[in-house]
Order: structure tokens, then C-alpha cells, then sequence
């Protein structure tokens, strides 16, 4: 499989992302999270000659599409968003006119076996994002305590039955049978409810452990707060509600006065027709602001 279709997929609220975050068309940008490009593409059909788009990537399998890959503006690095102000002094750019962070997961990395992000296919047990850095999901849960492993699921994963899955993970991995996605999905047990697998939450809570996700977004929006300039533009595209919780509260409502950043509009979800065009869509909640 080619790169281009490994990474093909949808971009959620393409328009209003764009919308949101392009302002000044000379101006320098970031795409904290490259992906499949989609936002890119679409970010630099606005821009005039003279711009120029940084784009992010934590993947290192990750590689531009053809379009963006021929653009002279455009340029890919492979790097956590937490890296976003190393990126930017190295590409000798002092301040940015804007930056879109898309915060979910790409469809191809959800959807690949060997990342081992899935509870519908046997994978291995990994789930980093920059699968060439940091103990994979094997390691940790190798070591973990089962109290630490139950507060994990039920803080990041908001998942009710955090002690009875911990309870059921330490003892698969006391027998010898931790060893794949589905011996993972095995210990949530069950059966659907309302059409959402059983081990949707905890699959989502290991993922934000392994990659540090909460802490890492903290990081990130105090470092892109302090690079935007004077009306730059921060786009933040969330998918559940522990990173929508943070964004907002950073972001603030259009009266606060202290922090760094004014609401530039009230959050705003995927149209009706979007989100039954694509389920990844359904969770969305996209917030902007902007620098005073």
C-alpha cells in the first residue's frame, strides 16, 4: 500500500476549520497534525505566494500527499505538536498567524492492525503515536499496579466498570495471555450498548496514557499562545471530552481577560449531513480564539 492511500481519509469540518483559521492569506501557518493532509490541502488553496505552511506530525510513516509535497510554501516535520516552538525557530519563523490543531487520531493509523490502536483486529499490544519513541502500551501495562491501572480507565477512559476490567487485565496478564488487542478487548466482556463496543473506553483511556495526551496538550497550547501574532488564530478540532474540557478552559469565554486568548466563536459541532457521512465526525468539537 502507497503511502498517499495508507493515509487517505476524511477531514472533519474541513470548511470551518479553514474558515476559522486563515485570516491573513500571506501570513505563516501550522498544521500541528498533518495526518492525511486533507486540512493542508485545503489551507493552502488560501494562501498567497508568499506564505507558508509548517505542518506537524508525530508518525514518522506519515509522508505528504503529492499536492502539498510540490508546494514550495508547504513543509512536513516530523515531530510531536509538544515540539511545535523547536519547529518554528528552526524554520526561522518569530511569530505565526495561525495554527490548526486537529486532535484526533487519523482513520489509517485507527484502522492499521500493526498500531495497535484497534479492538476489532488482534494487534500488537502499542498504541504509540511515534511508534520509534517512549515504552509501548506492552511495557507499561508489564508494570503497572492494578489501583494505578484502575484510576487510569476510569479518569481517562470516564469508564464505570474500571474495576472490574483492571481486575480482569492483571489477571490475564498473570496467566500469560496479554498479549494482542483482543486479549484487551476480551477483558472488557460484555456486549454492546446503544451501539458503542465495550472497549471503546478503555482503548481510549490507554491511548492517552501511552502518549501523554493530556499533559502533552496543555504543553502545546501554552507554547502556541506565545508564537501567535497579534490576531493569529488557534483552531482546535477535539474528540472527546477531556481534551474539549482543556481546550476550553485555556481558550476562556469571550469576556476573560487574563489569559492569553479571546473565544473567537462559540464551540460548534459537525453539521447533521457530516456526521452521518462520516462517524469519525460525530465526537467533534471544534473551538477557536485568538491572540488580542
Amino acid at each position: 500500500m502507497d503511502s498517499k492511500s495508507k493515509f487517505s481519509h476524511s477531514p472533519v469540518m474541513l470548511r470551518e476549520c479553514v474558515e476559522a483559521l486563515v485570516h491573513d492569506p500571506s501570513g505563516i501557518y501550522v498544521d500541528a497534525t498533518y495526518g492525511g493532509g486533507g486540512h493542508s490541502g485545503a489551507i493552502l488553496e488560501r494562501l498567497a505566494a508568499g506564505a507558508r505552511l509548517l505542518a506537524l506530525d508525530a508518525d514518522p510513516a506519515v509522508r505528504p500527499s503529492a499536492a502539498c509535497a510540490a508546494d514550495a510554501r508547504f513543509s512536513l516535520h516530523h515531530a510531536n505538536f509538544r515540539d511545535i516552538d523547536a519547529v518554528v525557530e528552526q524554520a526561522g519563523v518569530s511569530e505565526l498567524a495561525g495554527v490548526l490543531m486537529d486532535l484526533g487520531v487519523s482513520s489509517p493509523q485507527l484502522e492499521d492492525p500493526a498500531r495497535g490502536f484497534s479492538f476489532m483486529r488482534a494487534g500488537p499490544l502499542d498504541m504509540r503515536l511515534d511508534s520509534s519513541t517512549g515504552p509501548s502500551l506492552a511495557e507499561l501495562l508489564a508494570r503497572v499496579a492494578e489501583p494505578e491501572l484502575e484510576r487510569l480507565i476510569r479518569e481517562y477512559g470516564e469508564e464505570r466498570r474500571a474495576r472490574s476490567i483492571a481486575r480482569r487485565i492483571v489477571a490475564l496478564r498473570a496467566a500469560g495471555e496479554l498479549r494482542s488487542t483482543a486479549d484487551l478487548a476480551r477483558a472488557c466482556g460484555g456486549r454492546r450498548a446503544g451501539g458503542v463496543h465495550p472497549a471503546t473506553r478503555l482503548f481510549l483511556a490507554l491511548r492517552i496514557w501511552v502518549n501523554a495526551e493530556l499533559r502533552v496538550l496543555e504543553e502545546a497550547l501554552r507554547k502556541v499562545a506565545a508564537l501567535l501574532a497579534r490576531n493569529g488564530r488557534l483552531v482546535v478540532l477535539s474528540f472527546h471530552s477531556l481534551e474539549d474540557r482543556i481546550v476550553k478552559r485555556f481558550i476562556g469565554p469571550r469576556s476573560h481577560n487574563d489569559g492569553p486568548l479571546r473565544r473567537l466563536f462559540k464551540a460548534r459541532r459537525p453539521s447533521a449531513e457530516e456526521a452521518a457521512a462520516n462517524r469519525r465526525a460525530r465526537s467533534a468539537m471544534l473551538r477557536a480564539a485568538y491572540r488580542p
